[in-house]
């Protein structure tokens, strides 16, 4: 058979997949397809909405069989102009797919056959929908009529934002029914079924992820991840929807003239009444399908070919009994600005065991290239979930491309159903041993044959002959933490930069005194653990320490309901380091006329965060900003710069240019540089000495901050301060390597700084 499949996502490679492995297939087709699909067959550049084009196309290539994907093929009635033209099609037609494409006939369809759903109202204008929103007792979902490519739920969490919703759904969608209704609770679900109009037969039920951010917290997006089957909808509760939704919606669709032939998808809630619909889809869904269809058995050209000829009762379907998960990951600015055509690294790397799904991805120059906000669905199949997850995550970590965005906590509701009475206290131990084994390979990659015991033990072990070598070796240690920076960091759901912070923010701190590190130790505590994020920070933690020459010896994870608020977590730690007795900065001969070199920061490093993210409050953290030429999370999550490779030439020159050394870390300049200075010395600022970074002119701008308080509270753009000779500051600069700025000098006082 030669296979035309309609579509250019992750849901069609899937499809496309399984249908390459079926023995009747002869030739396969993706219009348009992706950069993917083209190793399973041939991508024909027609658009999914251009029936003439891909009629015409489908008699060119004698297509016998076309599998239509999106909703949007299916809203412009594609199956039923395919079928006029004796070209069979797998999907319903246009009046059936109304069940998607219309959700205001899809309620009244249920309450017309009494299929279990949501109390709701239908609007078609603002004014009539605002006065119902201030009569109901409690805030409503609000969804748009029409199709919105799983982005039309909204879901207010004040009266405001109801307003809001309503007035920015009328205007962006005008002429089109606007929902209002009642807010379910209950776990969510999603089952799927094959149905020829008569019988069905249900898929494995799945759970999808449509939050952008950890916790289900953030936009809505097209979905985020999926896993299959999900406990918490157990065979019993599969039997119950089947009869009470299901069976009488086919059965509904058919006695009004509509016989529904394709996949049904029912998204569903789980509540203390029973399971009731949310939504129903008219196709595969989609991350769903691509961690259904690897549990998939039988031929899936052999089952369309069923729902299509009437014979789905005659033809037995076979599902593994395994669990899969499909994690996505998505460009930056995703889902309301996704940012493309960055470079895709890593996907060679992806085990043979693991399905690398494309979705927006392109060609160019023999590289795969971004192309759309959902750019790959990762899945892996295996016995337990457990091991499915591991498995996804792993794979993901040789896959990047700039500013990637998954998901961390993709299929936890699932883990969580097996629990233990200390579970049940708040304390997950099986979560703290996989958090452990997740992040022991990059821990590891740390050590030195000076390591005798790390991960895993009581306390680290340092072989301490590594002093040896040194005349009068002297010990530094200092302990910091990332501060509020970490609440930035959680509701972006980037958390790789805040390890990054916490260790590169402890060298600098003894950096100044001029030790460089040996050990590292990392503590992490939270409300509830979650493995993935833990590792994504602790392996931030541990390519910092890379860099620096340093080892992560070890520390501490800490599970603490009660203590942190849900989602809520801190990041700290503690560095030791050495020097030799006679090179411990500042030194003693500071004095009036010696110089002070700025050294660029990276960003506000991690302080001032608790202003920032007030000023920050309403906006919208993923937008790009051309002032900063980058989104607002890229400048604020920049990691907190490490100046160790910079400085370290000058350390260790004969001449020792450096006299003193200033970490702007809280408190500014105002606070941090008189902590080197003796104290019959003052340090004069030359303000306008050096360029403002323009994130710090927004800060200053949207929060209304009196310059005085800037010094007193960021950076400005300069990271570290080194305070040399005026004879030595030409050379110093050269060795710097990087553009640098003479900002200030010393002279006589009492150990302030003078702002000038």
């Amino acid at each position: 058979m030669n296979v035309l499949i309609v579509g250019s996502g992750g849901r069609e490679h899937a499809i496309g997949w399984k249908i390459s492995q079926s023995p009747l297939l002869k030739t396969l087709y993706f219009a348009p397809g992706n950069a993917g699909t083209t190793a399973l067959g041939q991508n024909l550049p027609i658009a999914i909405t251009d029936t003439e084009a891909l009629i015409t196309a489908a008699q060119q290539k004698k297509i016998d069989l076309v599998l239509v994907g999106p909703e949007t093929a299916l809203a412009t009635g594609l199956v039923d102009a395919l079928q006029n033209a004796g070209i069979p099609a797998f999907g319903p037609s246009r009046a059936a797919a109304e069940i998607e494409t219309s959700k205001a006939f899809a309620k009244a369809f249920m309450q017309r056959h009494n299929i279990p759903t949501a109390a709701f109202a239908c609007f078609e204008e603002e004014a009539a929908a605002l006065q119902h929103l201030h009569t109901r007792p409690t805030l409503p979902v609000i969804k748009a009529s029409g199709l919105a490519a799983g982005k039309g739920v909204l879901l207010p969490a004040t009266m405001d934002e109801a307003e809001t919703a309503l007035h920015t759904l009328f205007t962006q969608r005008p002429n089109e029914t606007i929902i209002l209704e009642e807010r379910l609770q209950g776990e969510e679900v999603s089952l799927l079924c094959f149905s020829d109009g008569y019988t069905l037969k249900t898929m494995p039920s799945a759970q999808d992820h449509k939050r952008l951010l950890d916790g289900d917290r953030g936009p809505n997006t097209g979905g985020m991840g999926a896993y299959a089957p999900a406990p918490v909808c157990s065979p019993e509760m599969v039997e119950q929807i089947t009869q009470t939704i299901l069976q009488p919606t086919l059965e509904g669709l058919r006695l009004e003239g509509r016989p529904f032939r394709g996949v049904l998808y029912a998204g569903l809630i789980l509540t203390a009444d029973g399971p009731k619909v949310l939504e129903f889809n008219a196709r595969f869904g989609d991350p769903e399908t691509q961690a259904l269809l690897p549990l998939l058995q039988s031929d899936l050209l052999e089952i369309a070919l069923a729902c299509i000829n009437g014979q789905l009762n005659n033809t037995p379907i076979q599902w593994r009994s395994e669990s899969a998960v499909c994690i996505i990951l998505a460009t930056p600015g995703y889902p309301e600005n996704p940012q493309t055509g960055q470079i895709i690294q890593g996907l060679a790397q992806v085990p043979p065991h693991i399905w690398a799904f494309h979705a927006g991805t392109r060609q160019r120059d023999g590289q795969f290239i971004t192309a759309g906000g959902r750019v790959l669905g990762i899945t892996a199949r295996a016995p337990h979930l457990d091991e499915a997850l591991h498995s996804a995550y792993a794979a993901i970590s040789n896959i990047s491309f700039p500013n990637m965005h998954y998901r961390k906590d993709i299929g936890q509701r699932a883990l969580q159903e097996t629990s233990s009475a200390y579970t049940n206290a708040g304390v997950d131990i099986n979560a703290g041993n996989r958090a452990v084994q997740l992040m022991s390979q990059a821990v590891r990659a740390t050590y030195t044959p000076a390591v005798l015991a790390g991960i895993g033990a009581f306390g680290g072990l340092f072989d301490a002959a590594v002093l040896q070598t040194m005349r009068h070796p002297v010990l530094v240690a200092s302990t910091d933490g990332v501060g509020t920076k970490v609440k930035l960091a959680a509701a972006t759901g980037r958390y790789a930069s805040i390890g990054h912070d916490i260790v590169n923010h402890c060298i600098d701190d003894i950096l100044v005194q001029g030790a460089e590190p040996l050990f590292f130790l990392d503590y992490f505590a939270t409300a509830r653990l979650q493995p993935e994020i833990v590792a994504e920070i602790v392996s931030g933690m541990a390519e910092a320490c890379r860099q620096a020459g340093c080892v992560l010896l070890g520390g501490e994870t800490a599970e603490m309901p009660g203590v942190y608020s849900s989602g809520e977590f801190d990041v700290a730690g503690t560095i030791v380091g050495c020097l030799e007795k006679d090179a411990i900065l500042p030194r003693s001969d500071l004095q009036p006329g010696d110089l002070l070199i700025g050294i660029r920061s990276s960003g506000p490093h991690t302080n001032g965060y608790s202003l920032i993210r007030k000023i920050f409050a309403e906006a919208p953290l993923n937008e790009y900003l051309p002032e900063l030429e980058q989104t607002l999370a890229d400048a604020l999550l920049a990691p907190h710069r490490s100046y160790l490779p910079l400085l370290r030439p000058l350390l260790h020159h004969p001449d020792r240019p450096i006299k003193a050394l200033a970490h702007l870390t809280g408190g500014g300049f105002i606070e941090n540089i008189p902590r080197i200075l003796p104290p019959n010395l003052d340090a004069r600022l030359r303000l306008g000495s050096w360029p403002i970074p323009p994130l710090f002119r927004l800060i200053q701008t949207r929060g209304s901050v009196a310059p005085a308080e800037m010094y007193r509270i960021f950076n400005m753009g300069i990271g570290m301060i080194a305070i040399v000779a005026r004879t030595q500051t030409e050379s110093v600069q050269a060795m710097l390597g990087e553009e640098s700025w003479i900002i200030g000098e010393l002279l006589p006082g009492n150990r302030r700084v003078i702002l000038a």
